[in-house]
């Protein structure tokens, strides 16, 4: 079997589960509920790569962890895209890693 067809073939088994859904969500009726729900997904990502981080931190240096932590949280009240509570964070906690 041609390795190419099989790889081909694999990317259009991976890429319409996730493109479907996509080009869907417009047209299907959501509750209010279910639109919270979504919204919120971001922020489960983010508490989902923030955490483990805080969790695993340098035993040397627990502090650069708690002040991510801490400074993920302020931004995100701050900001509501998790894209500058995350790059904060992790500034914050080279800056501590740096300092200390």
């Amino acid at each position: 079997m041609n390795p190419y067809l099989v790889i081909c073939g694999m990317a259009v088994v991976t890429l319409l589960p996730r493109l479907l859904p996509a080009a869907l969500i417009d047209r299907l009726p959501m509750s209010p509920r279910v639109e919270r729900f979504l919204r919120l997904i971001p922020y489960t990502a983010m508490t989902a790569l923030i955490v483990p981080g805080v969790v695993k931190v340098d035993p040397e240096q627990p502090l650069a962890g708690i002040i991510g932590a801490a400074v993920a949280v302020v931004i995100s009240l701050i900001r509501p895209k998790p894209i500058y509570a995350i790059c904060g964070a992790v500034l914050s906690a080279m800056a501590v890693m740096a300092l200390l």
